[in-house]
């Protein structure tokens, strides 16, 4: 029995794998009612989310916490979510309970705790996050388990849940499988607002046919890319050298790259609309000269 990670006391002992004296003593941490883990071990969301199942039995985890144990690149959630059935269960700090009744289809185990399917996750998702972090979830849940978000426009569920299905149409519309993160997802977001709609996940290849790479964002009459390149693409030199080396592959075929920061998208996004216009209208023009 593993005791770094989160564990029923009352199991641990019947188990043999500690005592009732130790689990009050300093070598263990208690999480909740007979639940702990090894003192001074630092959970991640799935340890909280497996400590905070193991506190209502029978739970399952669903919401944005079970969008990060299916491996999901979602917004962090403010407090782990609990589905209880129709039982009435008190929460507790950083836990939201749910009453909801899932079905036996909507029920999963993943890494020791019982989790909504995938499809039931982008469901609730879709019907209560704000616009944009539903179809984050929809797009990182439908890329990871190969799903057509166009399920949730006749999931069964929506029949118990008809003021939150109200938004589904609209998340599935900009929804997109192809993004391969958050930021992604946001930043296709902010320029189909404003007009500026590339092709996601564009494959180049060389005058061979050899593949050369995938773009991010792609304006394909004009052979512009746009690259999402994180915080870590700056502050780690291996990541740089790689980054340098795939900007100079794609401008031996011919395309020219528009790198796209987190500040673009999380903080100066009418600023980045502004210069993916202009970057987009100049590469126009110099291709149009070109052929004139």
């Amino acid at each position: 029995m593993d005791l770094a990670r989160p564990f029923r006391g009352s199991a641990a002992v019947r188990a043999g794998a500690t005592t009732r004296r130790r689990l009050d003593g300093p070598g263990f941490d208690r999480l909740g009612y007979d639940t702990y883990v090894a003192a001074g071990t630092r959970l991640d969301l799935r340890g909280r989310a497996t400590a905070a199942a193991l506190g209502a039995s029978g739970a399952v985890v669903g919401g944005l916490a079970a969008a990060h144990i299916h491996g999901a690149d979602c917004a962090s959630p403010a407090a782990i979510e609990l589905v209880v059935g129709r039982r009435r269960i008190q929460p507790w700090p950083g836990v939201r309970i749910r009453q909801d009744v899932l079905t036996e289809d909507e029920v999963m185990p993943l890494d020791g705790v019982l989790v909504t399917s995938p499809l039931r996750t982008m469901f609730d998702l879709a019907c209560t996050l704000p616009h944009d972090e539903a179809v984050v979830a929809v797009d990182a849940l439908a890329r990871l388990y190969r799903l057509d978000p166009r399920q949730l426009l006749a999931y069964p569920a929506a029949r118990d849940n008809p003021r939150g299905v109200l938004s589904i149409p609209a998340v599935v519309a900009d929804a997109d499988p192809r993004a391969e993160s958050r930021p992604e997802t946001l930043a296709r977001l902010i320029m189909h607002r404003a007009g500026l709609t590339p092709t996601p996940q564009l494959p180049v290849y060389d005058e061979h046919g050899v593949f050369v790479g995938r773009l991010d964002f792609a304006w394909e009459e004009c052979k512009l890319g746009g690259e999402y390149q994180g915080d870590h693409h700056r502050v780690d030199r291996d990541q740089w050298l790689r980054d340098a080396s795939r900007t100079a592959e794609f401008a031996s075929c011919g395309w020219s790259i528009l790198p796209i920061t987190s500040d673009d998208v999380f903080r100066r996004p009418a600023e980045f609309v502004r210069r993916t216009r202009a970057a987009v209208a100049a590469r126009r023009r110099e291709f149009a000269a070109r052929f004139r």
